[in-house]
């Protein structure tokens, strides 16, 4: 898989922290603008410094010199928690990118959680190789979701 020319991919450093959050924020309203996610930024924060920093690798797309996109891997457990593309970035081949460097830094497998009602987003994960592997609720938000999973 090659990247489309105008963008790289590197890891995460810690004075990414501002542009990883309101990347995230800006990304999550797109696909579901009726949630006020910008209510949400404080517990995002501190779950995005308490829970997944701690564990997980983080792998930064860039075009232009600037964010478009993240992916955060667990390689303990393979727990893909967040894939993250700037809206006008969808299709580009970011995304495609980030999830293949996902499977490489977990060679034995990933697997995530996604809304049952992201149509978009299974879509995608489904183009990667992923398949439906469970089902449950977002503790969180209560939303059903599907367990996705990939293997080699």
């Amino acid at each position: 898989m090659s990247l489309p020319p105008d963008i790289s991919l590197r890891a995460y450093q810690a004075d990414d922290e501002d542009a990883s959050i309101a990347l995230w924020l800006r990304t999550w309203q797109a696909t579901y603008p009726d949630i006020d996610f910008a209510a949400r930024l404080d517990w995002w924060r501190a779950r995005w410094r308490n829970e997944l920093l701690p564990v997980a690798k983080v792998v930064v797309a860039e075009a232009k010199g600037g964010m478009i996109g993240f992916v955060t891997i667990d390689t303990a457990t393979g727990y893909l928690d967040q894939l993250v593309v700037a809206p006008e970035y969808w299709g580009s081949g970011a995304g495609l990118a980030l999830v293949t460097e996902a499977k490489r830094r977990s060679p034995a497998g990933v697997d995530l959680d996604v809304n049952v009602d992201n149509a978009r987003a299974k879509a995608f994960y489904g183009k990667c190789g992923f398949t439906v592997t469970g089902d449950g609720k977002n503790p969180t938000t209560g939303r059903p979701i599907h367990r996705m999973s990939w293997r080699p």
